[in-house]
């Protein structure tokens, strides 16, 4: 049980393994310094985190492992020391939404809060913070590329040259993709419903002030946020940046460590919120969110107006297109006639994704019904959840299908624009590097010296 947990871990956390206990037995040695780059050490437990998670990943190195890890962390440190000097700071709302999504596949994969926090040997909150600290290091190794990448331009001649002159065999074999477009309604929320969740938090609020409950008990109790409750509420060290405006508002107005917040409305439910330190412009907080239900009538109801939709929409009364700009209550489609877009599919811009989507990139229930769909084709309404994980009543259109293919210069231009792009970016991105080598302060411990760098100035002769 222990190896798959490594491994779902080892896929979970980029960069970096906790809970191993072999390295609690090896304290004369975690702290040893293996590496300095500028004024950033590299420590041996770096090293050796970075080894287990690489192997249980599954990859494989032709060359001692340790030199090559070694090497990547230094190139990362050149990443990081060039982000202070530009002051590049990373999306910190981002930063905690990637946070927010590892942990709750976390604690889906392993079965359990309990199970996560027996593994890790530590709470939810501390391990929040760790990942957090490897996330943000992450981003902002990202915004650095991007920044020396950005001004690169290519024309479609250079891509055109490009496939006329490869190997066709060499390109990469495109799966089968699909561009889909969603309309949804979210049901209607009782008044009573709004009131009732209200009424709890209110009588939450009078027990932690009145000192028959604790906040954290009742988080644990009632709190209906996966990634916080079983830890007492505890959200960790937040900037104003992660959280939602209004969310953030309250929370940086709490003044005192017993004072109850007033209830908060955001996207994902309603909350009551206590501070527990800040430190310069982060707080650490603990929060109880309850969702309101939504009723069988009230999804019946959104179900019977998206029927009426389809109806219009296959009578060609409306088009599908305006259908979700006026009806449609998803903000991230409703203004791109219901267009959905991929952000993780790889080639996809940064900034504004891809509208193809392989079907495993799409929500399950999304997948579902666009399976057995034709070109054109509009399913029934159907249930699932939305990206706040509230219950939403939908309706999917299979725009296009196109079918596993090897990749063409018709079918997938910015597939092939891409490989082009990685190409000049990667020889940009190397050359900064052998630069920033020159110019950087580095020290390696003498049994580092010896290793076979793919960059060889490291070493200053």
């Amino acid at each position: 049980m222990k190896h798959n947990y490594i491994k779902i871990f080892a896929l979970l956390v980029c960069s970096f393994m906790v809970g191993v206990s072999s390295f609690a037995q090896k304290k004369n040695v975690i702290d040893q310094v293996a590496w300095i780059v500028g004024d950033e050490p590299i420590l041996l437990s770096d090293i050796e985190k970075q080894r287990i998670y690489y192997e249980a990943e599954g990859q494989k190195f032709d060359l001692n492992a340790r030199c090559v890890i070694s090497e990547r962390l230094a190139i990362q440190k050149l990443f990081l020391n060039q982000a202070k000097i530009d002051s590049i700071q990373p999306n910190e709302l981002a930063i905690s939404q990637e946070v927010n999504s590892r942990i709750e596949k976390a604690i889906k994969d392993i079965g359990s809060v309990e199970n996560l926090e027996s593994y890790l040997g530590k709470s939810v909150s501390q391990f929040r913070e760790e990942l957090r600290k490897i996330m943000r290091e992450e981003f902002t190794v990202q915004q650095v590329q991007h920044k020396l990448v950005a001004d690169i331009k290519l024309s479609p001649s250079e891509v055109t040259r490009f496939y006329n002159e490869i190997e066709k065999d060499s390109l990469p074999f495109v799966p089968t993709t699909v561009e889909t477009q969603i309309i949804t309604v979210a049901p209607k929320i009782s008044p009573k419903e709004i009131d009732d969740i209200k009424a709890r938090l209110r009588d939450f609020s009078n027990e932690i002030t009145a000192g028959t409950k604790s906040f954290s008990t009742l988080a644990r109790l009632y709190s209906q946020d996966n990634a916080t409750a079983l830890s007492g509420g505890d959200m960790g060290f937040v900037s104003k940046a992660e959280l939602e405006p209004e969310f953030a508002h309250v929370a940086f107005g709490l003044g005192n460590n017993t004072k109850v917040s007033r209830i908060v409305k955001t996207a994902k439910g309603y909350h009551i919120m206590q501070l527990i330190e800040k430190r310069g412009d982060r707080i650490n907080l603990r929060h109880i969110m309850l969702k309101p239900e939504v009723s069988d009538e009230n999804i019946q109801k959104a179900q019977a107006q998206l029927d009426s939709i389809v109806g219009l929409i296959r009578a060609d009364s409306v088009s599908f297109e305006v259908a979700a700009n006026y009806v449609s209550h998803d903000e991230d489609t409703r203004n791109s006639n219901g267009q959905m877009v991929n952000l993780y599919a790889s080639g996809a811009s940064p900034l504004y994704g891809t509208s193809k989507f392989e079907m495993g990139h799409l929500p399950q229930e999304i997948a579902a019904k666009v399976v057995n769909l034709k070109e054109g084709e509009i399913s029934a309404p159907f249930i699932m959840k939305d990206k706040n994980n509230n219950t939403v009543v939908a309706v999917v259109k299979l725009k296009r299908r196109i079918d596993g293919h090897r990749a063409n210069i018709t079918e997938d231009y910015q597939t092939v624009k891409e490989i082009v792009l990685n190409k000049k970016r990667a020889e940009v991105i190397d050359k900064w590097i052998k630069q920033k080598q020159k110019e950087t302060f580095v020290k390696i411990s003498p049994e580092y010296q010896q290793c076979q760098f793919n960059y060889p100035g490291w070493i200053k002769r």
